[in-house]
């Protein structure tokens, strides 16, 4: 499948009908009109889109530079959203981003996944055909430029911890994508999260956009049951907040400022 296809898939499975509405349910929790969100991993930008439908700034991070194009052309027009061609680390400098053209939800900067993602069961067949030397900012950068978010969304392939040692500031509430090829990372995440001051965390399993849990449970308790998953569950985003009360499973909407 060439990349062009490929992205045509995305767009169709992100913008399904249906989905969005789906997606601004779930977001409402977290965001509010004039609030501050990044989108780290931003893709083909449909929870760019939902984020904005709720009133909220966004800050739109994609290294792939056709994906960076693609976000150019939805949203280059919107003086809510500022796009980002790079990669979030640790530090500073440059990294080596590996691309999957036939896949290019997957792409990422950590060798590590790719070692795990090889022979996995649910893996099978994916190849990391093409690289690029990108440069890379971390999340206290963007923060720097762009104020502090109310909401971040980390998605990025394996590199989520490096993401996260990035960051020195919490931000009311982000999430971080899991997988169980790579159930370690997670747990960096998670012990990171707990550095920062994260007491609640909950999980939705794929895309489901359902709490796992029905209440909130703590980093440590959140990385066993990821640690317990069976590994057909593939993968998943973990949640954390300052303020508990937006991770309770049913809730029908945001809590208001200062809800904990």
């Amino acid at each position: 499948m060439s990349n062009a296809a490929a992205i045509g898939r995305s767009l169709r499975t992100y913008y399904a009908p249906g989905r969005a509405a789906r997606l601004d349910a779930f977001h409402r929790r977290f965001l509010g009109p004039g609030e501050l969100a990044f989108d780290i991993g931003a893709h083909v930008g449909d929870r760019v889109a939902s984020f904005r439908r709720l009133g909220a700034r966004v800050v739109a991070v994609e290294p792939q530079p056709r994906l960076a194009r693609l976000l150019r052309l939805l949203f280059g027009r919107d003086a809510g959203v500022a796009r980002v061609t790079a990669l979030v680390g640790a530090a500073p400098g440059e990294a080596v981003l590996r691309l999957n053209t036939a896949n290019p939800t997957v792409a990422t900067a950590s060798p590590d996944f790719i070692a795990a993602a090889a022979g996995a069961p649910g893996w099978e067949g994916q190849a990391w055909d093409a690289a690029l030397r990108l440069p890379v900012t971390t999340l206290d950068a963007l923060i720097a430029a762009e104020g502090r978010p109310d909401f971040v969304k980390i998605d990025v392939e394996g590199f989520e911890a490096a993401a996260l040692a990035g960051l020195s500031l919490a931000p009311r509430s982000l999430s971080f994508e899991f997988t169980t090829i790579q159930r370690g990372v997670a747990a960096d995440c998670l012990a990171r999260l707990a550095s920062l001051g994260y007491r609640a965390c909950n999980a939705c399993l794929g895309e489901s956009m359902r709490f796992a849990h029905p209440a909130p449970v703590g980093p440590e308790a959140m990385a066993a049951w990821i640690a317990a998953l069976p590994a057909e569950a593939n993968s998943g985003d973990v949640y954390a907040s300052l303020e508990p009360a937006r991770l309770v499973a049913g809730l029908p909407e945001a809590p208001g400022p200062g809800v904990a």
